[in-house]
């Protein structure tokens, strides 16, 4: 089984390379499905059992089948997301039924920023974020080791002054 950090290698010549998420991004949002689903488990049996009997609190089991469903539909979001830096953009991909393909210039962006929430910085994680000119392209990775983050910041903070310049 390929861990998703790992790059991939080129299939053709020209292809990109690209690198998947690393697998802590998906134990933080199991963790945070088992959690409030099974809260809503415990919390749904307990309601039906005191209001409308114990036969109704068989209901509870639905949100544990939610859970057991979400555990699958969450690792096939995090393998589907992946990004490649090429000579003048970043792809970033993502999308199980539907795919959606960012590529965004590197002359074109604004400001990238590294962004971490406290549940982030728990599980050792940290996104970026990069915003151009047009909205409607801003783009983001999430779920980075923090020193990739930084290092895919920096990076393409020079690439986007180098490529500006330029123009």
């Amino acid at each position: 089984m390929e861990t998703g950090s790992a790059r991939t290698g080129e299939s053709a010549p020209g292809e990109p390379v690209w690198t998947g998420l690393p697998p802590g991004l998906l134990r933080m949002r199991r963790l945070l499905l088992v959690v409030w689903l099974g809260l809503l488990t415990v919390a749904v049996g307990l309601l039906l059992a005191l209001f409308a009997g114990p036969g109704w609190a068989a209901f509870a089991l639905l949100p544990l089948a939610l859970t057991v469903w979400g555990w699958h539909v969450l690792e096939r979001n995090w393998r589907s997301w992946r990004y490649a830096e090429r000579a003048d953009d970043l792809l970033i991909s993502r999308g199980v039924l539907w795919r959606e393909e960012t590529v965004v210039p590197y002359g074109r962006m604004q400001l990238v920023e590294v962004t971490s929430g406290p549940l982030e910085r728990h599980f050792g994680l940290a996104g970026v974020q990069l915003h151009t000119a047009a909205a409607a392209t801003d783009a983001r990775i999430p779920g980075l080791d923090p020193a990739e983050a930084e290092r895919l910041r920096d990076r393409l903070t020079e690439l986007g002054e180098a490529r500006s310049a330029g123009l």
